[in-house]
């Protein structure tokens, strides 16, 4: 091979270009950003649009239904659907995986500003589903200030000083009080003296302003004109003349109290019981997280010293930092890599015997891995636990091509030749057999990009990676390892010409150096291996016995299964088949849950419970958390449940949430028994309902979601309290919960439209002066320094009350004699829908659950049942949603890839084999590797998902490689001239070693992984495992299988037709 005999003989070439990746790739590895996962782009989004005030039938009919119908015929839409709730619409609307989100976002908001919404509605707000746009970090305030400052030190100090960072895209403020002047006016007097409420606003508008007037010239000088108007302090507005009663002028003050308070609050906070304020912050695209936090953690510690100085009562408390986790997965998976590292050189030593050919091998994993950096940052591939896990997971590979080449130049050696001969013909006789390995190896990963859904997202970095570390291993074994092999270290002679000097002195560098220090590390390691070996001699030696008698017992083994190769090959079908059936014993999940330490609990009060009282359960139910073991932090919300990885949230007055964080360590079955001594602890608190849940990386979406389509609401409640009621008797289900449960209390004013006419007034009127005192109107702002603060002005408490209140409410404030609202109404205390959810134009209840000991598989098959049993009216359906609808996408989209994978690898073997019989034998290592795969996950209780469904890709390009090497040798020795039968049986006998050698450094270098401890192992110990149990099962296989089909179906005269 010619690329060969150039490295060995141009070893100063091959030197300097390695040295030139490595440099290149150590300078890529200091410039790749660090990141909790790839960048994954759901082709989502939501627009959220508020009409404060408005019931869930107004906002399904004025905002909701309209933007479905707008943003339906946008190209690449797949699914619309809406939740309408009181005052808040969110219209979600899914596009096919391959659509360019940013020209969609344009479309949809063309769409949007085509549409004519209520006057009173807020512009509709466009949201996309991004985990990278989630905050890297919250952070709570607290202290003895009163919550109005701590909000102000928060927007005004810590917000800007964190934003000037660089890397920090943005900072949000939330909780505490946000200041607001409130003009309280007094009904009675109001309607007195004949004065609409609107009038009053008008007023206090046109009254804070300035104006500029013009430049006015006095002579030479020139002055700018302005007025000065604007309000300073709230006690300057008493004075304003808001109407007149006759000659007299009626003041804000002889109709209004005016106050310094705070808007009414709709999210409280809490920090292990002091309420705090919250400071969430958002990293720039493509920045470092770990750095960013750093960061924002020495600004905090600076910001902290110097209130400390003033001694100023604060502290700032970090309640959910990104970078920890990210920075701890990161560190796990490169450790999990080293480890496999280490214990595949282990098994060279063990097998080779030699420290030089060792630490030649070994010099490609290194190496490989360094180049791989290169290839990341030219491909802004980020280091993330996708990318560096699929270096964990070849690092067993990667001395596999390297373990073939040396094992064939050191036979060679043994027969005599030179270190030059031994090298070139060594490494160029397998060159051909490892390019076709590493090639299907690699080719496995080019149907990814058919996968659909989460799955193509997640793993693309992963496929990269893998691929670049295996060429990379593909250069060095046929570049690096025969030119080290060739190199033999002689000193140079002391006596030397002039004129040579330099080139005596660069030989020594570059061609001496290399092999010196090759020779070095031998003697280094020789003391070490002479003390392991004192120490370990025994295990070594029995190795050896063990291991000679194998390959003296092989070829024996092989005569006899070829004797009997029909009985043979009949079991080996009869346990395949019997291992296919097995599969149905196995349950499926979309992607594994990731355990980080930390979870939310969801809580749900009746309807219409205030926000206060929600505080107050919420908080009783912190403290009963923190008395469980390994809990750190709680960090509570009431008002809203925010839903991590989504930009949007749900706020709601009756809802809350509790963060909860735990000690470190505290991962896997220590945050299971978290979670599970919570439940119990949570069942004597009365009147609520709970759901647990983990942050979302990769799904936004309950497990089990549960779609009954139809139009009439009550019919849609009854069908879906029914089917919630026969799901929590379905064993693993927890949280089960339907969308339609409970109402929200209203008072539901029913107008006389005859009495509204013959008192000369109108409904839209009536319904705006409702409105305005009620929830009153923000008239004006009040300038403080760089910020303003609302002046709302609406009536006082004392008039807005109770529903009495609101039948005395005057509705014509100008008239003669005042008409309340009740004599051309009637108020009716009812309970409405608290919400209205609509898929693809059409209304629908959600049952929604959570997985608990189970499988969504199976799960999905008894809920499928429950679903059967129900009797449904005309026009009425129901269907799956949720993570079961997606992952039946991902299922199908990866059948299809494992399928393309597979003729690619016969692709390739074909065109090294020139064959299209050889590489069909040799793919019957993929289907009989399924054997190894089925038992292993029914011995580890590992459910198949996509992330095993990957390792299934994987395993179809590595499997392969042994059963090529073996039939290329094969087809050597029948051009040789040696019988076919005996030439199956030498070439099994001399491939026996490496064979062993890269399976064992294969499954030693995944056996970390394959264990699952840390941070983020839930995403590469199935892939691991899967690969482990097809490898071994699949190199048995290969070593007996693999004779046995070829000595069947190659016959002699076919044979001798290929090797001619």
């Amino acid at each position: 091979m010619k690329l060969v005999q150039f490295s060995i003989s141009r070893p100063v070439t091959i030197t300097m270009l390695m040295v030139a990746v490595v440099i290149f790739g150590m300078v890529a590895f200091e410039r790749l950003p660090i990141n909790l996962l790839p960048d994954i782009s759901y082709p989502t989004l939501t627009i959220r649009t508020e009409y404060e005030g408005t019931a869930p039938g107004e906002m399904e009919y004025l905002i909701s239904k309209p933007i479905e119908e707008a943003v339906g015929v946008v190209s690449g839409v797949v699914r619309t659907s809406s939740t309408s709730r009181p005052g808040v619409s969110d219209v979600i609307i899914e596009f096919e995986w391959a659509t360019n989100m940013d020209f969609a976002s344009l479309d949809v908001r063309e769409k949007l500003d085509m549409l004519n919404l209520p006057n009173g509605a807020e512009a509709p707000i466009l949201l996309r589903f991004d985990p990278s746009l989630d905050p890297i970090m919250r952070i709570a305030l607290a202290g003895e200030e009163d919550l109005i400052a701590l909000r102000l030190l928060a927007e005004e100090r810590i917000k800007q000083d964190i934003e000037s960072l660089e890397g920090v895209a943005s900072v949000q403020v939330s909780g505490g009080l946000e200041e607001e002047v409130q003009i309280n006016v007094n009904e009675g007097r109001l309607a007195q003296m004949g004065i609409p409420i609107n009038t009053v606003a008008q007023r206090l508008s046109q009254e804070n302003v300035n104006l500029t007037g013009g430049l006015l010239k006095d002579g030479e000088a020139e002055f700018l004109v302005r007025t000065l108007n604007e309000f300073q302090r709230p006690d300057e507005m008493k004075d304003i003349v808001v109407g007149m009663r006759g000659n007299a002028t009626v003041l804000l003050k002889d109709v209004a109290n005016i106050r310094k308070s705070h808007k009414e609050r709709k999210v409280i906070t809490h920090l292990n019981g002091s309420e705090s304020v919250e400071i969430a912050i958002y990293k720039e695209a493509d920045k470092n997280t770990v750095r960013v936090a750093d960061a924002v953690k020495g600004r905090l510690a600076e910001i902290m010293h110097e209130y400390e100085r003033f001694n100023v009562p604060i502290n700032m408390t970090i309640v959910n930092d990104q970078s920890l986790f990210i920075q701890n997965s990161v560190d796990e998976v490169l450790n999990t890599a080293i480890i496999g590292g280490v214990l595949a050189i282990i098994v060279l030593f063990v097998f080779l015997r030699s420290l030089k050919s060792t630490v030649i091998i070994s010099l490609s994993i290194p190496i490989s891995i360094i180049v791989t950096f290169f290839f990341m940052f030219v491909s802004n591939v980020s280091l993330n636990i996708m990318s560096l896990g699929g270096l964990a997971l070849g690092v067993g590979m990667l001395v596999d091509n390297a373990i073939v080449v040396l094992e064939a130049i050191d036979r060679y050696k043994r027969d005599g030749m030179s270190l030059s001969e031994a090298s070139d013909k060594g490494a160029s006789e397998v060159g051909t057999a490892v390019i076709a390995s590493t090639l299907t190896t690699v080719c496995v990963f080019v149907p990814i990009i058919f996968v659909e859904g989460i799955a193509g997202q997640l793993f693309n970095d992963q496929a990269l990676t893998v691929t670049f570390s295996l060429l990379a291993s593909l250069m060095v074994a046929l570049t690096l390892i025969p030119m080290l092999s060739s190199l033999q270290y002689k000193p140079a002679p002391v006596v030397m010409k002039e004129k040579s000097k330099l080139r005596t002195s660069l030989a020594r560098i570059f061609v001496d150096g290399p092999a010196f220090i090759v020779k070095f590390l031998g003697m280094l390691i020789e003391a070490v291996r002479k003390a392991l070996q004192f120490l370990f001699g025994w295990i070594l030696k029995g190795f050896d016995h063990f291991l000679h008698r194998f390959t003296e017992g092989y070829p024996r083994f092989l005569e006899k299964v070829l004797q009997q190769r029909a009985r043979f090959l009949g079991i080996t079908v009869v346990v395949f088949v019997l291992s296919i059936l097995g599969v149905r014993l196995i349950g499926t999940e979309l992607i594994p849950e990731v355990s980080q330490g930390e979870f939310f609990v969801d809580v749900l009060l009746p309807i219409g419970t205030p926000v206060e009282e929600t505080d107050e359960v919420v908080n009783h139910m912190s403290q009963m958390t923190r008395g469980v073991e390994g809990v750190e932090t709680v960090y509570t919300v009431a008002g809203t449940a925010a839903q991590m990885g989504f930009s949007a949230t749900e706020e709601r007055e009756n809802m809350g949430q509790l963060h909860v964080r735990l000690k470190p360590g505290y991962i896997g079955e220590k945050e299971q028994a978290a979670m599970e001594a919570l439940r119990l602890k949570f069942l004597n608190v009365p009147g609520i309902e709970y759901k647990f849940s983990r942050p979302t990386l990769f799904s936004f979406k309950t497990p089990i979601e549960v779609e009954v389509r139809g139009y009439n609401i009550e019919e849609l409640e009854r069908l879906s309290l029914t089917l919630a009621a026969e799901m929590r008797g379905i064993e693993g289900l927890r949280d089960v919960k339907a969308s339609t449960e409970g109402g929200n209390p209203e008072v539901q004013i029913v107008f006389n439209r005859r009495k509204v006419a013959q008192m000369g007034l109108d409904i839209s009127t009536i319904g705006s002066i409702v409105r305005d005192k009620v929830q009153g109107t923000v008239s004006t702002e009040l300038n403080r320094q760089d910020r303003k603060v609302d002046i709302r002005i609406r009536n006082r408490e004392d008039d807005r009350n109770s529903v009495d209140d609101l039948r005395r409410l005057t509705i014509n404030p100008s008239g003669d004699v005042p008409i309340p609202l009740a004599s051309v109404a009637d108020l009716r205390l009812e309970r409405g829908p608290s919400e209205i959810r609509r898929v693809d134009q059409e209304r629908v209840a959600l049952v929604t659950a959570n997985l608990a000991g189970r499988d969504l598989g199976s799960v999905s098959t008894d809920i499928q049942a429950a679903i059967d049993n129900l009797v449904l009216p005309p026009d009425f359906r129901v269907t799956f949603g949720g993570q079961q609808k997606e992952m039946s996408t991902s299922f199908d989209s990866m059948k299809l890839a494992i399928a393309l994978a597979i003729f690619l690898v016969y692709l390739v073997m074909a065109s090294q084999f020139e064959s299209l019989v050889q590489p069909f034998i040799i793919m019957f290592t993929i289907p009989f590797a399924a054997i190894g795969v089925v038992l292993i996950l029914l011995l580890t209780q590992t459910p198949i998902s996509v992330v095993v469904m990957i390792g299934l890709i994987m395993l179809a390009g590595i499997v392969v490689n042994n059963a090529i090497v073996l039939i290329d040798y094969i087809n050597q020795l029948r051009k040789q001239g040696v019988a076919k039968r005996e030439a199956i049986k030498q070439a099994g006998k001399v491939r026996l070693r490496p064979i062993l050698m890269t399976t064992l450094t294969t499954v030693l270098g995944l056996l970390p992984m394959a264990i699952g401890i840390g941070e983020g192992a839930e995403l590469r110990t199935p892939m691991a495992i899967t690969v482990i149990g097809g490898l071994l099962i699949g190199t048995l296989l290969t070593l007996v299988v693999i004779p046995t089909v070829y000595d069947l179906v190659v016959r002699e005269q076919d044979e001798a037709a290929t090797v001619s």
